[in-house]
């Protein structure tokens, strides 16, 4: 599974540039931690309904509900799904334990930070590949797990013979606008 996470913050025709997106990744995550209810519906109601099913929410998990969308991903604003939530639910971790602590209770998870962070400056790899070798060979990392922090497009297939599950790509999915 690829996923593509969106800037923390809005960008021109972001609509259309998910959508594009979504031509070449199972999955988008709509992060915008900042934004408001409001704010998060007009972009949702600017991606055609077609694409409802591929898209993941990282606030405003009422939106998911109400617009149908595949998946919640609970994080310390929204620890919680909401009431009656019967889609995907992820949610990130950056340790072994966390991952252990709850992938029996959603659907995906992420590990991060893997590589070297893209987007966050400072924010650096915390897996050894020893580490993370070890994680696979007691069933820690699985398919349930997906890689984030530093992936890019040309690691994806690195990442996968490591035995993660898919991967989280942030920066270099939006790298134009990061630059």
């Amino acid at each position: 599974m690829i996923i593509v996470i969106t800037l923390p913050y809005f960008i021109e025709r972001e609509a259309e540039r998910i959508v594009q997106r979504l031509a070449h990744v199972d999955l988008i995550h709509l992060r915008k931690p900042e934004s408001t209810s409001d704010e998060m519906e007009r972009l949702i109601c600017d991606i055609p309904a077609e694409y409802h099913s591929r898209l993941v929410l990282h606030d405003h998990h009422h939106l998911a509900v109400k617009y149908g969308l595949y998946g919640i991903h609970l994080n310390s604003r929204n620890p919680i799904p909401p009431q009656g939530w019967k889609g995907s639910i992820s949610r990130s971790c950056h340790s072994l334990e966390e991952i252990k602590e709850w992938k029996d209770r959603c659907n995906y998870l992420s590990l991060s930070p893997i590589y070297n962070s893209i987007s966050k400056q400072g924010y650096n790899s915390a897996f050894s590949r020893e580490q993370i070798e070890k994680a696979v060979a007691e069933g820690i990392i699985d398919n349930k797990v997906l890689a984030l922090g530093g992936v890019t497009f040309d690691k994806v297939e690195e990442v996968l013979s490591l035995g993660f599950g898919g991967a989280m790509i942030l920066g270099d999915a939006w790298k134009e606008f990061t630059i």
